[in-house]
C-alpha cells in the first residue's frame, strides 16, 4: 500500500470512529479509549519499550512492578484522550461547558488584563487537546503552535476539531509572527515544551536530572513581548469531567542574562516535572523525549532481571 493510501485508509477509519463516538454517552466513550489503550499496550511492543526505559530512568527507586503500572495506566489514559478529544469535538458548546471545572481563573483573567496577552506553557500530559477547546469557550481567544501531523487528511480532521470552538491553529515553521500578532491581539498562545527537538531553536535543560532538548521560542516570545507565562494542566474529574488548572505565572529571569532563553525554559520545565511526577500516569512516556544519555547499559540490565523475577512471583 501506498503512503497515500495508506492515508486515506487511516482518514477513513477515524471518520467511522467519529461518527460512532457521537452516538455514545461521553462515558462509554472513554470507557470504550480505556480498552483501546490496554489492547494497544499489549500489541505495541516498542512503545511500550520506550515507556519501559523511560520509566526506569525517572524512577530508578521505583519497583518494576510500580513502573509497569504507570506503563500500562499511560496507554490507557491515551486511549481515553483520543475518545474523550473525539467525542467532546461532536457536543454543543452548553455540554461542553458542563464537562469542564477550572481552577486559577483569577490567574489567566489577570495575566489577559495586563494586554500584552499569555504565553500558555503546556505538554503532552494529562487531557491537553481538551484545554484548547475549553479555553477557547471558557475564557478567550487561543491559537495553539503545533507540528502538522504527517497524514494530511487526519491533519485538517484535528484541526477541524480544534477550531469547533474557535481555536486557532498556528504551525510551528514559520508561525512566529503569527504568535506575534496573536499576543498583541491579547490573545492566548499555547506551546507544548516536553517533545525532543533539533535546530537553532533547541535549549537543553534538565528534565527528571537529564539533559532534554527544547524550544526556546516560548521564552523568546516572553522576553520579547512581556507576555506572562501560564502553566496549564488539564486533570481528569470522576464522571468524564476535566479540570483546567491555571498555576501562578513562570517568574521570568533577568533579560540582560545572555543565558535568559535557557533559565526560562529550565523554569517552566520545572513546573511541568512537578505535575509529571505528581501525575506519572498521564504523561507521553513513550515518547523518546532524552536522546542521550540513555540509561546506562547496567541500569538498563537491572531493570530488566527485576522485572523478570517479578514475572516469575
Amino acid at each position: 500500500m501506498t503512503r497515500s493510501a495508506r492515508h486515506r485508509v487511516e482518514y477513513i477509519i477515524a471518520l467511522g470512529v467519529r461518527r460512532v463516538v457521537r452516538l455514545l454517552p461521553n462515558r462509554a466513550a472513554l470507557a470504550i479509549g480505556a480498552a483501546i489503550g490496554l489492547v494497544v499496550y499489549g500489541l505495541d511492543r516498542r512503545h511500550r519499550q520506550v515507556a519501559k526505559l523511560n520509566l526506569l530512568a525517572a524512577f530508578p527507586a521505583r519497583t518494576a512492578r510500580e513502573r509497569r503500572r504507570i506503563s500500562r495506566s499511560v496507554f490507557i489514559h491515551l486511549g481515553r484522550l483520543l475518545m474523550g478529544f473525539l467525542k467532546f469535538g461532536t457536543m454543543s458548546r452548553d455540554q461542553m461547558r458542563a464537562l469542564i471545572d477550572v481552577e486559577g481563573e483569577d490567574r489567566i483573567r489577570q495575566a489577559l488584563g495586563k494586554g500584552k496577552g499569555v504565553l500558555i506553557l503546556a505538554g503532552h500530559f494529562g487531557f491537553w487537546e481538551m484545554h484548547a477547546l475549553g479555553h477557547s469557550l471558557l475564557i478567550g481567544p487561543m491559537s495553539v503552535m503545533v507540528r502538522p501531523l504527517d497524514n494530511p487528511f487526519l491533519n485538517d480532521l484535528l484541526e477541524r476539531a480544534r477550531g469547533a470552538t474557535g481555536t486557532t491553529v498556528i504551525h510551528r515553521r514559520g508561525g512566529l509572527r503569527r504568535a506575534m500578532r496573536a499576543l498583541a491581539a491579547n490573545h492566548s498562545v499555547g506551546f507544548l515544551i516536553d517533545q525532543h527537538i533539533h535546530g537553532p531553536d533547541a535549549v537543553y535543560v534538565d528534565f527528571f536530572e537529564r539533559p532534554a532538548a527544547t524550544t526556546s521560542a516560548l521564552a523568546a516570545l516572553a522576553l520579547r513581548t512581556g507576555a506572562p507565562v501560564i502553566p496549564v494542566f488539564t486533570l481528569p474529574l470522576p464522571g468524564g469531567r476535566y479540570r483546567l488548572v491555571y498555576e501562578s505565572p513562570v517568574e521570568p529571569p533577568d533579560p540582560d542574562d545572555p543565558d535568559a532563553n535557557r533559565v526560562f525554559m529550565q523554569r517552566c520545565t520545572d513546573v511541568l516535572e512537578m505535575y509529571v511526577r505528581r501525575y506519572p500516569e498521564l504523561w507521553l512516556w513513550m515518547h523518546r523525549r532524552w536522546r542521550e544519555p540513555a540509561p546506562s547499559p547496567s541500569e538498563v540490565q537491572a531493570g530488566a532481571s527485576a522485572d523478570s523475577r517479578e514475572a516469575r512471583t
